[in-house]
């Protein structure tokens, strides 16, 4: 509810039609959405907001119209970002005045989705239902009454099955009668007449001055003086005047309460629910019996750790040969273009070392990204999400967060772009912000090779197999570990938010829709090539540019001699291998490494580790392959190279120390655990909270947080000899 404005509606693309689909959380409206548009979606962020649109263009009939699927509500009361800016379509202030709402019903939890749809009726707009979940109540023994619903509702009501597709016919069709018309819902919910002919008054004189408000906003401003509608009458003293008026007469008649409205509305989903729904079971069902395992303290939390361990043990199983596949691919396609360039080095080593390295480095970990989100669609549809997020409530809010912050965490171990993204589930400002502010501390995909190089080199040489699983899997828990008391710090000391209740409906179990899993895996990897791809190319091509100069062919012959004064008989691969890295050492970037020597060192540290981390700061994915230029191995080594690891392990300090003893090798690991070195994360920081106060703060913390790890590591290990 606002005063008069400029008009902040966005003109509806051709002027078409505009049906939105709405409904609650889990009562199958994204499968309805996908079951009625495919693929041929378009997604995108709301201008001015971080808010995802997913959209489509459908025909019915001779026309065409504009689907638009908002984010799942149980109100008109927002918690969220998101679940603002769909009460903001709804309201005709984003994409201009829908022409149609589908409402999509969960038959499962009728009088829970009928409260919702009450508060939509207020709206008066034409409204078609989808009742979804009628095969999970007749499954059960029990049977919906179609078009006594009907009657009740005063709308259509069309029974859907969208992963199996029946009804979409006659839901188009009804869609198609219903575009334009002039068939409202009922909204008889039996509040007093004196009250709704008080409501009419108001709301007809608020339109005559150009106040935006539907009648159940009128409503709660009449029975509650503690509305938003506040807001607007310290602007408008005169109708603050005559809204105060009414609340007087209404006091007089006994009528005053904000429980009021919430109590006539449930009373009527109850009555709707019990004339049209008939129940033949009684008993626990399947899935309350399985929840006794999965949600239980004990049980519920040693399933959720099985889960997540085979969730990512499965990751890196299944996507090491297709991440090799993509990595030869590349190194083949930078082979045969570099003859064509043969004799401009530059223009080479640009084209191969920048540009298609770089691009490689990024779609190398897109295997990776698919197959966790495939988890987490199957996870999702089957209905265990909400059981995990139910589970974790406990732990995050110790720290101030509830169970929603799980999703965003879940998805930074694959990328923190789409993590940092996903927080936009979260219920208010500050909980969303401590959540993007811990979101990069969860070990990335991009951390793996670092990982592999070193507990190959030096822990399961020396610990056998099992320890060199358990560093690997301890790495991924470090971040969670620590993210929680960085949360309850930034709750209680920066952000000063407070825990929000947890409300989550734990939806029946099932098997996962194959259509939605596949539109998921499909939207989420293209929103990772599109966002975190571009800047990772882009930063790849800086990243080689400072590697890259300054050289001169003095130099370089320079080097060949002393190679080969040094080294008689030495190959051409030996040599070039020693240019390689003796120009990356004077490279500005090596040379910046050098500078920055003496600050790592008390971490254990050389110029060449330093060099390293330098040149992951842009994006991690290229700490392996610079390790290799500087271990004289060249820029094609990956994270299984057995040279790397020998090369680690040989590398000496100038006085004959070893370089890289174990606790410097869990340093180093610890060190890329904590540090936010991934200029992507911090752009995608940038976009959610609209300044670079937070990616620099985050940068900053996480750096610190690193340093003082690594250093601590050495210190003990140096204690421990």
């Amino acid at each position: 509810m606002s005063p008069p404005t400029a008009s902040s509606a966005k003109t509806k693309i051709d002027h078409r039609p505009l049906v939105v689909v709405v409904g609650n959380p889990n009562s199958g409206k994204t499968s309805l959405f996908n079951a009625l548009t495919g693929s041929h979606q378009h997604v995108g962020n709301y201008p001015g907001v971080t808010v995802e649109r997913v959209g489509a263009t459908m025909r019915l009939g001779d026309r065409d119209v504009d689907l638009l699927d908002v984010p799942g509500l149980y109100s008109m009361t927002a918690n969220s970002e998101d679940e603002r800016v769909a009460i903001e379509v709804l309201r005709g202030r984003r994409e201009g005045r829908p022409d149609l709402l589908l409402y999509v019903l969960d038959a499962g939890n009728l009088e829970r989705n009928l409260y919702f749809f009450s508060q939509l009726a207020d709206l008066d707009l034409p409204v078609v239902v989808a009742l979804t979940m009628t095969d999970v109540v007749e499954k059960n023994g029990g049977r919906v009454d179609i078009e006594r619903l009907q009657g009740l509702l005063e709308v259509e009501v069309v029974r859907v099955v969208g992963h199996r597709r029946t009804g979409l016919a006659e839901l188009r069709e009804a869609l198609e009668r219903n575009l334009g018309g002039s068939r409202r819902p009922n909204r008889d919910f039996g509040f007093p007449t004196s009250l709704e002919a008080k409501v009419a008054s108001m709301a007809e004189r608020m339109a005559r001055i150009g106040v935006d408000a539907s009648k159940n906003e009128v409503r709660q401003a009449l029975l509650n003086p503690n509305s938003p509608f506040e807001e607007t009458l310290a602007e408008l003293p005169e109708l603050r005047r005559y809204v105060e008026d009414g609340r007087r007469e209404l006091a007089e008649q006994g009528i005053e309460g904000p429980a009021l409205d919430m109590e006539r509305r449930y009373d009527w989903c109850g009555m709707v629910s019990r004339a049209v729904l008939a129940k033949a079971r009684t008993g626990r069902t399947t899935t309350e019996k399985i929840d006794l395992v999965l949600t239980h303290r004990v049980f519920g939390l040693a399933v959720f750790v099985a889960v997540m361990y085979l969730v990512f043990q499965s990751i890196y199983t299944f996507a090491t040969p297709l991440m090799e596949l993509i990595d030869g691919a590349f190194g083949r396609a930078g082979e045969a273009v570099r003859p064509a360039l043969a004799g401009r080095p530059v223009l080479e080593s640009l084209v191969v070392d920048g540009l298609i390295t770089g691009v490689g480095s990024m779609v190398v970990f897109l295997p990776q990204i698919l197959i966790l989100f495939l988890f987490i669609s199957v996870l999702e549809g089957s209905g265990y999400l909400a059981r995990a997020a139910f589970l974790m409530d406990r732990l995050l809010g110790w720290a101030g967060l509830n169970g929603r912050a799980f999703i965003p965490l879940l998805s930074s171990f694959a990328c923190a772009v789409p993590g940092i993204m996903a927080a936009r589930v979260m219920p208010d400002p500050k909980s969303r912000l401590a959540t993007i502010l811990v979101a990069p501390l969860m070990s990335c995909s991009a951390r793996l090779p670092v990982y592999l190089v070193l507990i190959g080199a030096f822990i399961e040489p020396r610990f056998g197999p099992f320890w060199a699983g358990f560093a690997l899997f301890a790495m991924h828990l470090l971040g969670l570990a620590v993210a929680i008391p960085i949360i309850y710090l930034l709750n209680r000391k920066l952000l000063k938010g407070t825990r929000l209740p947890f409300v989550l409906e734990l939806p029946p179990y099932q098997w996962p829709k194959a259509r939605d899993v596949w539109i998921t895996v499909y939207f989420r990897g293209k929103l990772f090539l599109k966002t975190a791809g571009t800047i990772i190319v882009a930063l790849s091509l800086v990243i080689w540019a400072l590697s890259y100069f300054p050289r001169s062919d003095d130099e370089t012959r320079r080097y060949e001699r002393e190679f080969v004064a040094a080294n008689p008989g030495a190959g051409e691969a030996a040599i070039g291998r020693h240019v390689q890295a003796r120009q990356l050492e004077n490279s500005f970037l090596g040379r910046a490494g050098r500078t920055i020597e003496p600050v790592f060192a008390p971490a254990g540290f050389d110029w060449r580790i330093s060099t390293a981390i330098l040149s992951a700061f842009p994006a991690r994915e290229v700490v392996v392959s610079s390790l290799g230029i500087l271990f004289n191995l060249g820029s094609d080594t990956d994270e299984s190279s057995t040279d790397l690891r020998d090369a680690l392990a040989r590398a000496t300090w100038p006085d004959g120390r070893p370089l890289v003893t174990t606790w410097v090798a869990v340093g180093v690991m610890v060190f890329f655990a904590l540090c936010c070195q991934c200029m992507a994360t911090l752009a995608a920081i940038k976009r959610e909270t609209n300044t670079w106060k937070w990616p620099l703060f985050v940068f900053a913390y996480m750096s610190a947080l690193a340093y003082v790890a690594a250093v601590a590591i050495h210190r003990v290990g140096l204690w421990l000899g």
